[in-house]
């Protein structure tokens, strides 16, 4: 198990100071005061995503082979558009514009078309955003145009990568940032049900009162299961039963987690081993902290900050990404800081932070750190790292790409 993550000799918490002398450059940038080490973040930010821009932009600019967020070319226009979000340096959006254009007619035969981080719904949806942006209205009308196109095929899973749930947070994406009802409740309210449906209906009147099937199994993590699926349920509108059932099954899975706070990736696993976004704590995490703002119960935060505790110990990965790596792991700690206020979990999310600034490229060079199958990507390589760096500027205004609003 120890072989999948670095162990995390850092101190729990460091008082920042400018005069602390400490034996190692990791441990200096710690004791560091915020602003000091947001500037070294915002630099490396810049640096990285112009080395993402190089390696999967200039010179694909009219063979985008994958267009998709997650592994593609979109994750780069993602990443520009946070930059630009940021920064408000227009170039960054033109490029972004010019970047989603060209996933636009990659992605027209894609065989998945749904979500938004591994369809073409994702193309569509930032698409459209980013030309209200550029104030492009006849540009923002062919996105929009086009994301109504997308209809959800017989069969469809109900997962976050690819089904259902990932189209619906395609859709709060556009009423977010174009205006709500631009994808209009009475809309996306069948699909609500047909999710709680088909929840109910794979629970079989279990002790879980909604659960899903992808490939065979039963998740439970953020990326094909019960987290991600309750996570994008929360922001819709529900019937009181049906919030009932979300709160349901988010109890269900903290009285069957781990005894170490850590969770099963799908039911009836017993393997302990992953502290991942996409499966284990960290998603969990993610999904709680959302639980805590929308119910009044302290089960959800207490649960989350056990969560978070898991991350704390095993979650340094020996992998850099938003997905599976210590980028997507420092996302806990940054949601329990702007839903508590308390400064050790920015503290935290720093220390995840400085560790990936001080040491990812020397252990990824020393080959003892993967850079990711896909190392400039959104959600496994260098992409992800630098999106973590630029929510790290202004830690109040973070979310997890993809997932959180």
């Amino acid at each position: 198990m120890a072989d999948r993550f670095f162990p995390n000799d850092m101190p729990s918490f460091v008082e920042e100071t400018e005069t602390t002398v400490s034996e190692s450059s990791l441990h200096r940038l710690l004791s560091l005061p915020f602003p000091k080490t947001a500037e070294r973040l915002l630099r490396a930010a810049v640096d990285l995503s112009e080395t993402v821009v190089k390696e999967t932009w200039v010179g694909h600019r009219s063979r985008v082979k994958d267009p998709t967020l997650y592994t593609g070319a979109l994750g780069t226009a993602f990443l520009l558009f946070r930059k630009f979000l940021l920064t408000n340096n227009r170039s960054d959006l033109d490029l972004c514009r010019d970047v989603v254009k060209a996933c636009d007619s990659a992605s027209q035969g894609l065989r998945r078309q749904v979500t938004f981080i591994c369809g073409r719904a994702g193309v569509c949806a930032l698409g459209a955003v980013v030309a209200k942006q550029s104030a492009d209205e006849k540009l923002l009308d062919y996105y929009l145009r086009s994301f109504e196109e997308i209809k959800l095929p017989a069969g469809v899973p109900n997962e976050l990568l690819y089904g259902r749930a990932g189209y619906l947070w395609a859709c709060l994406f556009l009423n977010k940032h174009i205006g709500e009802g631009t994808i209009p409740s009475t809309y996306t309210a069948a699909i609500v049900k047909e999710i709680i449906r088909e929840g109910r209906r794979f629970s079989n009147k279990g002790s879980c009162p909604l659960m899903y099937e992808w490939h065979g199994k039963k998740y439970w993590g953020a990326a094909h299961g019960l987290a991600g699926i309750m996570h994008v349920l929360m922001d819709m509108k529900l019937e009181p039963e049906e919030l009932e059932d979300v709160k349901g099954t988010l109890r269900y899975m903290i009285e069957n987690r781990f005894p170490n706070g850590n969770y099963p990736s799908s039911e009836d696993s017993k393997t302990n081993r992953l502290v991942h976004w996409c499966h284990g704590a960290p998603g969990v995490a993610l999904t709680l902290v959302k639980a805590a703002e929308v119910f009044p119960d302290e089960q959800f935060l207490g649960a989350a900050v056990d969560a978070a505790e898991v991350v704390w110990s095993r979650g340094l990965l020996k992998r850099v990404g938003i997905c599976h790596g210590v980028s997507g792991n420092a996302y806990v700690f940054l949601s329990l800081y702007r839903f508590t206020g308390k400064a050790e979990y920015l503290y935290r999310a720093k220390a995840f932070s400085c560790f990936l600034l001080d040491r990812a490229q020397p252990l990824i060079t020393a080959g003892q750190m993967h850079g990711g199958d896909h190392p400039f990507s959104l959600f496994e390589g260098m992409g992800g790292m630098a999106h973590l760096f630029l929510d790290m500027i202004n830690p109040a205004g973070s979310r997890f790409p993809a997932y959180e609003f």
